[in-house]
């Protein structure tokens, strides 16, 4: 007779904290199983009763991005940890409370150190591990498990009884200051190498030190639209209609004033001016205060034709590098077809590009392979919000918040299509690239960059919602650090951007703006001005 199978019960190492059940991770050690941290359970009643825990990593690895945020608030160990003990000591109510155990682990009494505070009952989640060495695993209470979770309750019989908002204690924090985590590093490092995984040729670098990225982030692949946007369905975006996929050499679109697509698009002057003398005199005359469009008029492809085989990458073209223009691409709606010369960031990102730990400038973005000036790199996206939601989130998180917001505000000022009114900039929706988004979240900025950032729209009737397209401003060496300018100005020769560094730091009321490490000739000096 066979001897049956005996199914052991899964260890406790097989379940994992939720990080929705925690209000934080107050400080860690090391013991002979590896790296703990002590975490505090969100539960019901006073907080001087909530429940806290020792848990090692592979227990808190749905938790890893407030392991990542806790160590991001650690000092250096080097720094001398003695002040920020003794502002801890301060809060001590008398030598004889319950976190004055001097001599006894964290300054706990354990379960072998009573002396007054009483034996508390075996918890489910207590293990040999809780000894003289180590104290206490659970205060105020015990872990159940159950659906893969570890779970607190609270309790009198169970745990360690303690003051929960005195926690961690002088002692626990004197350990902490000691103790290097590199197994956490390791664990928070490959959590984010997961990330990437499903993004096609992006990777991390960092020779300078053990951080990563943030995990609080999530990579998407389009906007993610918030509450007060809304986008028009793809299906009713306006197409060209006289464009065929056979035209050009066999790439869509070929002639300006036939493609609807174009119809906002940036003038051809010079074809004007030879074709039409009158109208050009007339487009003059208007151009600069009203805007003067009509589809019969030449206009600009955005992008130089594809090579055979996609050899050659196409390029933004000089006049569209140069002047900023807003660039129309057609859509799935057009008859030109899918290898249409004027479809280029729909198809998404082709370079592949490396974050990496800069020495001075935190995280950054290079590509690996040499970029051509007017070659597309990627989108920025995030979340899209109102400008309200905006004003809120800006004054909750302060001015580094700048950083991630990016207005999509091109079209201020022109006439909101069947509205009869005209476009301002509280109407205009923000893109947040702080916790959604993509790899150009990670570009730094620089006063004189090798990337700028245009405007291309799929739909041409909507002004509210379009993209932000990245492309190579000059020719880019593989390896190179990509930047582009936050506040989006026009170029400078360098001795009026020296005129103008000098201005910006003699005015006091810049004195407390964020400095700028752009390392740029033309570097402004301070960030957002």
């Amino acid at each position: 007779m066979a001897t049956p199978k005996v199914t052991k019960p899964p260890t406790r190492a097989n379940f994992v904290i939720d990080p929705s059940k925690i209000t934080g991770i107050l400080t860690h050690r090391r013991v002979r199983a590896g790296e703990e941290y002590l975490i505090l359970h969100r539960t019901t009643g006073p907080a001087s009763a909530e429940v806290a825990s020792w848990h090692t990593v592979p227990e808190l690895r749905r938790c890893l991005y407030l392991v990542q945020e806790y160590l991001d608030t650690l000092p250096p160990r080097s720094e001398d940890h003695r002040s920020l003990l003794g502002a801890q000591s301060r809060k001590r109510k008398s030598p004889h409370d319950e976190l004055s155990a001097n001599g006894t682990p964290n300054g706990f009494q354990s379960p072998f150190h009573t002396n007054g505070i009483g034996s508390p009952s075996p918890s489910p989640s207590s293990s040999s591990s809780s000894s003289s060495e180590t104290g206490p695993r659970v205060f105020n209470g015990s872990l159940s498990k159950r659906a893969g979770f570890l779970l607190a309750q609270r309790s009198s019989r169970h745990g360690t009884p303690v003051n929960a908002t005195r926690l961690p204690t002088p002692a626990m924090l004197e350990a902490a200051s000691k103790t290097a985590t590199p197994e956490s590093e390791r664990a928070i490092r490959d959590a984010f190498v997961e990330k990437l995984k499903p993004l096609r040729g992006v990777t991390l670098e960092n020779e300078v030190d053990s951080s990563t990225p943030s995990l609080n982030f999530t990579f998407i692949k389009e906007y993610v639209l918030r509450e007060g946007v809304s986008a028009q369905d793809p299906s009713m975006f306006e197409g060209c209609t006289k464009c065929k996929p056979d035209m050009g050499q066999n790439v869509g679109c070929e002639y300006t004033q036939k493609c609807g697509c174009l119809e906002y698009a940036a003038v051809d002057e010079q074809a004007l001016q030879s074709r039409n003398p009158e109208m050009y005199e007339e487009y003059l005359r208007v151009k600069e205060n009203q805007g003067f469009q009509r589809p019969d008029l030449p206009k600009r492809f955005p992008y130089t034709k594809p090579s055979i085989g996609d050899t050659i990458p196409q390029r933004l073209v000089t006049y569209y590098r140069d002047h900023r223009h807003a660039v129309y691409e057609c859509n799935d709606n057009c008859a030109c077809g899918p290898r249409c010369k004027s479809r280029l960031v729909q198809k998404g990102r082709r370079v592949p590009l490396i974050i990496f730990k800069t020495p001075d400038r935190g995280w950054a973005v290079k590509c690996g392979i040499a970029l051509q000036q007017g070659q597309f790199i990627d989108t920025y996206l995030g979340e899209v919000i109102t400008s309200e939601e905006t004003d809120r989130r800006e004054e909750n998180a302060g001015q580094e918040k700048a950083s991630y917001l990016y207005s999509l505000d091109k079209f201020v000022g022109d006439p909101v299509p069947g509205e009869g009114t005209v476009l301002t900039s509280d109407d205009c929706y923000v893109i947040d690239g702080q916790h959604w988004g993509n790899v150009t979240r990670f570009i730094n900025h620089s006063c004189d960059p090798n990337c700028r950032q245009y405007t291309v729209s799929y739909d041409k009737n909507n002004i509210l919602l379009y993209n932000l397209a990245f492309f190579a401003y000059t020719d880019i060496p593989a390896g190179t650090e990509l930047t582009f300018d936050y506040m989006d100005k026009d170029e400078m020769e360098v001795e009026d951007a020296i005129l103008y560094r000098e201005q910006i730091l003699s005015d006091p009321a810049n004195q407390d703006r964020v400095r700028c490490n752009c390392g740029s000739v033309k570097c402004r000096g301070v960030m957002w001005v």
